[in-house]
This record gives structure tokens, C-alpha cells and sequence, in this order.
């Protein structure tokens, strides 16, 4: 069988960063999956799945209420590696692009205070697993070593 597209990119030498995974073709509509990297594969701890689980509630909740962006966001989800999320949205995007709308997700997420949306047994499917002070502490990291200070080697696949 052949290997699917992201199974290609070297981990090895993958970094924190967002990049640009795929685009398809969906009717006239291009479609650009990211890659929201937060930890480097197998070289740092993985999201603990409580904060994986906040940060999904947390950036999708943000995300689909942007004023700019709102209609563009398809679809936020972890990786099931922990060591990141995928960001599906409307439009032939590159990475670049959305450094902006990345910073201010995080710096939500650094910042939240109060209920978790979504976080209650009639909307969950496993409430219980939450850990907002790691989703906070996790964020506001990425966001300072990663995104405050981005490079190309962010936002780019190594070659």
C-alpha cells in the first residue's frame, strides 16, 4: 500500500511550526490542511490528552467565532500523535498566512479563564477529560518559542 503524503515528511527533523500539509480541490474550492505543530516528534513530551482536549475545544470554539476567518475554518482536531492539531480551511492558503490568526488563537487559549465550551456531558463525549491550567501552560509555550518568534524552518516541511 502506499504511503499517504504525511507519512513522507522526515519527523526526525520536523519542528514546532505550522505548515502546509495538503491542498485538494473541492469543487471550484481549494481546500489548505495545516499542520499546527506544537511539539517536535519523538524528541519532547506530547500533549498530556486532557490539555490536547481543552486546546481542541478552546481553538475551535475561537476559531469558528473570528470575524475574519470564521467562514474560512472547516474543521480543528488533534493529531493522534499528541504532538499537534490539523486546521482545514476554505482557500489556497499558505503558512504565512495565518501566522497572525495563530498568535491570537494561542493567546486566547494562554489566556482563557472561566467554563471550558462544550465541556458538559450533553455536549461532550468524554467531558471529563480536560485540563485547562496545562492547555493554558501549553499555549501560552507555544506561543513564545514558536510563533512570536517564527522563521522560515516554522513554516516550511524539512526537505
Amino acid at each position: 500500500m502506499k504511503k499517504i503524503p504525511s507519512f513522507t515528511i522526515d519527523h526526525n527533523r520536523l519542528l514546532r511550526g505550522i505548515y502546509v500539509s495538503r491542498k485538494d480541490e473541492v469543487g471550484n474550492e481549494t481546500v489548505t490542511t495545516f499542520d499546527i505543530r506544537m511539539k517536535e516528534p519523538n524528541r519532547e513530551p506530547v500533549l498530556h490528552p486532557g490539555a490536547s482536549h481543552t486546546i481542541e475545544h478552546l481553538a475551535a470554539t475561537f476559531l469558528r467565532n473570528d470575524p475574519i476567518w470564521k467562514d474560512k475554518i472547516l474543521y480543528w482536531g488533534p493529531m493522534g500523535c499528541l504532538t499537534g492539531f490539523y486546521l482545514i480551511m476554505k482557500g489556497d492558503l499558505t503558512s504565512g498566512d495565518i501566522v497572525e490568526l495563530m498568535k491570537a488563537t494561542f493567546q486566547f487559549i494562554a489566556g482563557f479563564e472561566g467554563e471550558i465550551p462544550g465541556a458538559a456531558p450533553k455536549d461532550c463525549g468524554n467531558y471529563l477529560l480536560h485540563d485547562l491550567p496545562m492547555a493554558k501552560w501549553e499555549a501560552k509555550k507555544f506561543k513564545s518559542e514558536v510563533l512570536d518568534q517564527i522563521t522560515e524552518k516554522n513554516l516550511f516541511y524539512p526537505a
